[in-house]
């Protein structure tokens, strides 16, 4: 049993590093009080070829294994979490696309994907379904040669840049069960009826985009539905999602470790009655847990993600590890709010961000009890075991 990345993958992830040092780390504070989207720093992932991370170096993309792609998130988000939700969601459509797409849509989308010419994310969530994605409303009604879209999609990342966006529709609203009749249809920047409507106010995850999109009579080629066949939607999204729990999980990581780099640093620097603070019982105590909770998170993480290099289905494992970290990292951030004491709440260190971004982590691509569901039918089916 190896818990060590190979040279390779510590190469890269000194590589992020540096560029999370550098380049996101002096900006993340002021962009994101003042909701600056970060046009420099996408610029600079296109010429690292992060946009490329789920498509095959044949389509010119990287083609990395999971546990290098939960590297990029833990570590983007160590500097600002939004930055790591940018690629998130185009990694997510981009493996979707990779592995159900036609060879025309393959051909067609993933080599501008790769390199960033194209940008992606996913439009699942609705004003009135959200967890249960088999009430979405949206549908999707063939007319010709051309399927109709009618519908409105919320929290989208990258909404105003995805090009396509593939939308999760109804082409059969009559289906039983429902989805059997859900297909995902690609939908491009510039169609009639294709319209951001709004950014949606958020508590954290700012300098991102978070829109709610409507789709009036949008009119889209029938060789635009994902994979050629009605009816495969669901699975292609549930199987999307194995991948983007991961990185939802390796963020988290990312959230919690900065955290607790921020509050070692605070208590060695702060001095009370005469000594810093981390000379006291209370502060260390803190530390201890946070240090510990950070590693078990990160440990989980590249455990599901290595478990699904070795080919596996890891909707329990990625489960896992996207409860837990995401819990982490809320419980973290908010010790080390009070290991600042009155700083903590200021915007003047970063661990009031870090507070505001991580109970995003807890909802993403499902919450936290519907993680623990899907954990617990695994076990009692009997498809997994904790031995």
């Amino acid at each position: 049993m190896d818990f060590t990345f190979n040279d390779e993958q510590r190469a890269f992830r000194s590589l992020l590093r540096d560029f999370v040092e550098k380049e996101i780390k002096p900006v993340a504070g002021e962009w994101e009080r003042t909701g600056r989207y970060p046009t420099e720093i996408v610029e600079q992932m296109k010429e690292m070829g992060l946009f490329g991370m789920t498509i095959p170096e044949e389509f010119g993309g990287l083609g990395l294994d999971m546990v290098s792609f939960s590297l990029v998130f833990e570590e983007l988000a160590r500097g600002w979490m939004a930055i790591a939700g940018i690629l998130g969601s185009h990694s997510l459509s981009c493996w979707m696309i990779n592995r159900y797409g036609t060879d025309e849509q393959k051909k067609k989308y993933l080599p501008e994907l790769a390199t960033g010419k194209r940008r992606s994310g996913i439009g699942l969530t609705e004003p009135g379904a959200g967890t249960d994605l088999q009430g979405i409303r949206t549908t999707a009604k063939l007319d010709g040669d051309s399927y109709v879209i009618n519908g409105t999609k919320m929290w989208i990342t990258n909404a105003r840049y995805a090009n396509p966006l593939p939308v999760l529709c109804k082409t059969d609203p009559s289906a039983t069960p429902a989805h059997k009749g859900m297909s995902v249809i690609l939908v491009e920047q510039g169609t009639p009826g294709f319209t951001v409507n709004r950014d949606i106010g958020k508590l954290g995850y700012k300098g991102t985009e978070s829109c709610e999109v409507v789709l009036d009579n949008v009119r889209v080629p029938k060789e635009n539905l994902l994979g050629g066949v009605e009816g495969k939607g669901m699975q292609q999204v549930l199987a999307g999602l194995e991948t983007g729990r991961l990185n939802v999980a390796a963020r988290s990581v990312g959230i919690a470790q900065a955290s607790y780099e921020a509050a070692m640093e605070y208590s060695k620097n702060r001095q009370a009655f005469g000594q810093p603070i981390s000379e006291f019982q209370a502060i260390q105590l803190k530390l201890a847990t946070m240090a510990t909770q950070t590693q078990a998170a990160r440990l989980m993480v590249y455990w599901a993600a290595s478990k699904a290099d070795a080919g596996e289905r890891v909707d329990m494992e990625s489960g896992m590890a996207k409860y837990f970290a995401s819990e982490v990292a809320i419980e973290t951030s908010l010790e080390a709010m009070r290991v600042h004491g009155g700083y903590g709440y200021s915007t003047e260190f970063v661990v009031e961000r870090l507070y505001r971004d991580a109970p995003l982590m807890s909802i993403g691509e499902g919450t936290n009890d519907i993680m623990r569901t899907v954990i617990a039918k695994s076990l009692l089916s009997g498809k997994t075991k904790i031995e």
